[in-house]
């Protein structure tokens, strides 16, 4: 007899490529503005801002290849990023130890209802009803760093419709990843499961229904997903 009073949720997990193996998803953390010329098209400037952070719910992430367009916003705009699959974590992690911490690698959207975001700011409310939505965070199975290594540079581009909109190298990030592992585990206790997405380059803008975005990092299978 369970114990449980409600049916046990299924846990939030990623396919790891060429393996039947999942990876169990824990928590998912997103940087903002991590890429300068981002920043700057955000209306901020990057050099006097130390790294923030909000996040994302597991159960977000999404493999299916389709983003359903979410209600109440008509101004929902894409993001690419590279996310990082930790298999271990602890407190104060010093930057040198900080990748012996990363199963591994995906590539990820950041999808946004910048309209909802943008009101929140406004009020200044957190950002979950912009980021934390249903199907937000569309991604790729996971790539192990035995097999990938840490990529430190690399293109990484999204396309619409064959169209290139977002274009940038990941060597272009104020923060890397050993930084971001670090200067979140000053705050919060990381754990096997943590998910990290790292930031994206300039060039966000809407998406319709009907799109094909493609998302690309060099080293890495590509993202494609369609809007419906």
């Amino acid at each position: 007899m369970s114990d449980f009073v409600i049916e046990l949720p299924q846990p939030a997990t990623l396919p790891v490529r060429g393996t039947n193996s999942l990876f169990p998803v824990r928590r998912v953390y997103c940087i903002g503005r991590n890429y300068a010329a981002h920043a700057v098209e955000m209306g901020h400037d990057p050099d006097k801002e130390p790294p923030f952070f909000f996040q994302k719910n597991p159960n977000n992430l999404d493999t299916s290849g389709t983003f359903p367009y979410p209600p109440h916003s008509s101004d929902v705009h894409h993001e690419a990023e590279l996310a990082v699959a930790l298999k271990s974590g602890g407190k104060n992690i010093a930057v040198e130890n900080a990748l012996d911490h990363v199963f591994g690698y995906g590539v990820s959207l950041d999808m946004t209802r910048r309209d909802l975001q943008g009101q929140a700011k406004k009020m200044g409310r957190p950002w979950e009803i912009g980021k934390a939505f249903e199907n937000s965070a569309p991604i790729t199975p996971l790539v192990p760093a035995s097999e990938s290594g840490h990529p430190e540079n690399g293109i990484i581009k999204l396309t619409i419709n064959g169209e290139v909109r977002q274009e940038g190298d990941l060597n272009q990030m104020i923060w890397k990843i050993p930084e971001m592992i670090s200067y979140l585990s000053d705050y919060f206790e990381l754990a096997a499961g943590d998910v990290i997405l790292t930031g994206t380059p300039a060039g966000v803008g809407p998406v319709e229904r009907g799109d094909k975005m493609e998302v690309t990092v060099d080293g890495f299978p590509s993202l494609e997903v369609t809007v419906v």
